[in-house]
């Protein structure tokens, strides 16, 4: 996974594509990346609104099918200008704006000998979710349950909710509950210090 140098790169990296497309509609491609940027990774780019964390956008590759500081970029742009939730960026919200980038683990399928036991087989604070059945899916990052205060049943129920499945249809045997993990780095403030962001213990 990655490490902070890297970190720090993918979410300049990110900055850097989206200010290219606002201005010049560019898209740039990394420049002297370092190894593992060159690896292909799931990512996530969340945008939030500063100083109030609203979200602003959020977009990425779950599965790792391009290089990540390619994957980086792409969802940069797209959180930007692409999340069908939001308007198109402006420039000028660029400074009024921080950026998180999620680094993902490739998810795993969790297998149980009944749904019910799904609960107990994730980890708020250290697992995100995939969830699939017949034509649907629905990804929640690992940081959602802990900020909005779920248990973990209620972040089976949202990422349900987020594939446009009924919220207890982990429960149901034909669903495939899958799990991930991610190393997450942000910025402290637009354009400003950026860091690895922690999430609450595992419980």
């Amino acid at each position: 996974m990655a490490d902070d140098e890297t970190g720090t790169y993918l979410v300049k990296l990110a900055r850097d594509a989206i200010a290219a497309y606002l201005k010049e509609k560019k898209i740039i491609k990394p420049d002297n990346p370092p190894k593992i940027a060159t690896q292909k990774l799931g990512a996530f780019v969340t945008i939030q609104a500063y100083p109030k964390k609203t979200l602003r956008g959020c977009i990425g590759y779950p599965l790792p099918v391009k290089e990540l500081g390619q994957a980086v970029a792409e969802c940069a742009i797209a959180a930007a200008v692409g999340d069908p939730r939001f308007e198109p960026m402006r420039l000028y919200e660029l400074e009024t704006v921080t950026i998180e980038v999620s680094v993902l683990t490739k998810p795993a399928l969790i297998t149980t000998k009944k749904p019910e036991e799904y609960a107990k087989a994730i980890k708020v604070g250290r697992d995100g979710l995939l969830i699939e059945k017949d034509i649907y899916s629905g990804l929640l990052l690992p940081q959602v349950p802990v900020e909005w205060g779920w248990n973990e049943e209620e972040f089976l129920c949202h990422t349900c909710d987020k594939a446009g499945l009924p919220m207890e249809c982990w429960r149901d045997k034909n669903t495939k509950v899958y799990s991930f993990q991610a190393r997450i780095f942000t910025e402290k403030q637009p354009n400003g210090e950026i860091t690895e962001k922690k999430l609450a213990k595992e419980k």
